[in-house]
């Protein structure tokens, strides 16, 4: 039975992968939440095969979850890899019922993304130490997060020949490796040329080059974790007092571009969301701040 087991985890995993075309940080999610799943109907609850499943079984594994003291939104991520695993075996006629039919989600608080203020991201841009070449790429770095709002995934893996400075774009790989056109700004397009004519050559390392954009001090691509250390120690020195991580760049570019008046639609485009419903929380954090510019300001508020 354990081999019929991996055996559907493991063509699920593929289906994923080259059907839905997932990134392998989100396959490495799923696959993380099915296996919990799996063991506990499989080993703790010691059923037989799929068509046991119930429902209950299934509230058995998130009241397990939740008790471990997952959150609301864990919650709900497992309930989703579980649905759409449940609907995959059933597809597959590897179970005669899908027990996720009338599972509900969880309540979610809706949590308002932080974002940095205009005043605060200039104070971050003038940070990083123009006169040494790791700071140069860094000011290249955040100015290329903050005009283009994307991903620090999609950041750290650019590559040279993604990035056309004299026509004003670079070219963005997302999620599932959707590739979308991001325009650049005058100050992006001004810190990114400095950084390719003046450091990136000192940085590289010139008996094993690299196609990377953005490289380390051993000439080696920039990784996430240097990048999160980085921003921290950035936040520091631009004395920016709440946390700053690669993400609240992201939030910032989007609610500033509505908060002057860009489209919700093409926002959607420029940040590579599938679903609009994604992008719309940033007008929700534009009409938070209105509100609290109202309370603070108008004399009868």
């Amino acid at each position: 039975m354990e081999a019929i087991i991996q055996d559907a985890l493991e063509e699920y995993i593929h289906f994923l992968r080259v059907e839905r075309q997932l990134s392998e940080n989100t396959l490495v999610s799923y696959k993380k939440d099915i296996e919990n799943y799996l063991h506990s109907i499989f080993e703790v609850q010691q059923l037989e095969n799929f068509d046991d499943v119930a429902r209950f079984h299934i509230l058995i594994h998130l009241k397990e979850l939740q008790e471990s003291g997952k959150s609301a939104r864990t919650t709900s991520r497992h309930i989703s890899s579980i649905r759409s695993f449940h609907q995959f075996l059933l597809r597959e006629k590897r179970c005669q019922s899908d027990p996720t039919l009338h599972l509900e989600m969880p309540k979610m608080e809706q949590k308002l993304p932080q974002i940095l203020s205009i005043e605060e991201i200039d104070q971050l841009m003038q940070v990083p130490n123009l006169q040494k070449p790791a700071g140069i790429r860094d000011r290249a770095m955040l100015e290329l997060l903050y005009a283009t709002g994307m991903r620090i995934s999609e950041c750290i893996n650019l590559n040279r020949e993604d990035i056309h400075l004299s026509m004003g774009f670079v070219r963005v790989f997302g999620k599932g490796g959707k590739e979308r056109i991001v325009p650049l700004g005058k100050s992006a397009i001004d810190a990114c040329t400095v950084y390719m004519n003046q450091a990136r050559s000192q940085l590289e390392d010139q008996t094993n080059r690299s196609e990377a954009l953005f490289l380390n001090q051993r000439g080696k691509r920039l990784t996430r974790q240097g990048v999160w250390k980085l921003l921290k120690a950035y936040a520091l020195k631009a004395k920016i007092q709440h946390e700053l991580t690669p993400h609240i760049l992201r939030h910032s570019f989007a609610t500033h571009l509505i908060e002057n008046g860009a489209d919700l639609r093409a926002v959607q485009e420029l940040l590579g969301h599938a679903d609009i419903s994604t992008t719309q929380i940033y007008t929700h954090v534009s009409k938070t701040r209105l509100s609290e510019v109202y309370k603070q300001f108008h004399p009868r508020a």
